[in-house]
């Protein structure tokens, strides 16, 4: 874990250059959160009967930002209460329009093969809509080695591109060894298959990003700490050859003043208690990842209103694992920040508030229009125009 301090700010920071990026266009894939893993709430620290991780309310949610123009949303993966996402995906899949899913994977949990078959269903029922979230975690009811962790999510990844692209999965591994058909698992996405974000600070999962994945999403942290990571991830990708996207998961309140936008944050926090958040937060596997404790050790530099930056508030961490503080202010500065985050090189947000729903309707309603809002995989050409020739289309049957 990176222990270096941290040290708050109190004007927006203005040096910083941005890096290299795969994406040389200005834009910004804007994405929503869905509920699959519970804990969508009107107040943090509370499970809320009326808002279940079900089939009914994580459709509403994802349906929601579909209509409103976000062109993608993260279905999550965690052992608790909650949905399978791959299954969840492609019960909603026929009901969508134009967003993007972006299924979260953890690798190990599937036999490789089967994962890639899964996933090339899915990308054909989504008709090459289909973006992998690649998760590197100790799997429900294990405690594993850091090392195995990386090497067998590596493998996987490179298992999964040989299906995508490949006639042939010949692949001699530490952890895994195969020679079988590749035909049973080419996706509707062309030019490598769709396109896997990847998140994680330790230095084999930075090296698993580098050298496999196309989007490093990060979690909220100062600017001058995001460029540095950026920069490093940078480096790291061109040592094996490639550039890679950035981008970044992290909540909003946006309401019409800043007074407002402060005033609900403050309400969020109205009926928290820190011995129930502690144990909601404890429910998931990365309670306790490097990434997690960071979040944490950001919240312990904030000033007395909960801000590490400005109009970044770093309470939420205290009552859920993962990304741990939103934006919060009115339109014209929480547009002005993820401009400066674009500065930087980020192309891609993953963004939620609570209620999820309610929160997808206000940051549509006030900042989205003003966004230059895309698909990075149709920038990268992932998607054909016509349906390609595999054997679930129109390729030849062996």
């Amino acid at each position: 874990m990176d222990t270096t301090p941290v040290q708050p700010v109190t004007a927006r920071s203005v040096a910083i250059k941005s890096v290299a990026v795969r994406t040389t266009q200005r834009v910004a894939e804007i994405a929503w959160f869905d509920d699959l893993c519970g804990g969508d709430t009107e107040y943090l620290g509370t499970l809320d009967g009326s808002r279940r991780s079900n089939f009914a309310h994580c459709s509403d949610i994802l349906l929601t930002a579909d209509k409103l123009g976000y062109q993608n949303i993260l279905l999550p993966t965690s052992y608790v209460v909650g949905q399978d996402p791959i299954a969840f995906a492609s019960a909603i899949a026929p009901m969508t329009q134009n967003i993007n899913l972006l299924v979260a994977i953890r690798t190990g949990e599937l036999h490789p093969p089967m994962l890639a078959r899964a996933i090339a269903t899915l990308d054909h029922l989504l008709q090459g809509r289909l973006t992998i979230n690649i998760i590197n975690s100790d799997l429900p009811g294990l405690k594993e080695d850091a090392g195995f962790r990386y090497q067998r999510c590596a493998e996987v990844i490179e298992i999964l591109k040989q299906s995508w692209t490949q006639e042939r999965i010949q692949y001699q591994g530490d952890v895994y060894q195969f020679d079988l058909p590749a035909d049973p698992a080419k996706p509707y996405q062309q030019n490598g298959g769709p396109l896997l974000y990847f998140g994680g600070i330790s230095d084999g999962s930075k090296e698993v990003c580098a050298k496999h994945c196309d989007v490093f999403l990060m979690w909220p942290e100062t600017e001058d700490r995001l460029a540095a990571t950026m920069q490093d991830m940078s480096t790291r990708a061109t040592r094996h050859g490639r550039t890679i996207d950035f981008g970044l998961r992290v909540h909003v309140i946006v309401r019409e003043t800043e007074a407002e936008a402060r005033q609900y944050a403050k309400k969020l926090m109205s009926r928290f208690n820190a011995e129930r958040g502690q144990e909601l937060k404890n429910r998931t596997q990365d309670a306790q990842s490097a990434g997690v404790l960071r979040q944490d050790d950001l919240r312990q530099q904030a000033d007395a209103d909960g801000f590490i930056e400005p109009l970044l508030w770093a309470e939420i961490g205290k009552a859920r694992s993962g990304c741990g503080a939103a934006l919060v202010g009115n339109p014209e500065q929480v547009l002005e920040k993820l401009n400066c985050y674009m500065d930087l090189g980020i192309r891609s947000f993953v963004l939620s508030g609570y209620p999820l729903i309610e929160e997808c309707e206000h940051f549509a309603r006030l900042v989205l229009p003003n966004l230059p809002n895309a698909k990075l995989s149709s920038l990268q050409e992932r998607t054909p125009r016509q349906p390609p020739a595999t054997p679930l289309t129109t390729g030849v049957l062996q």
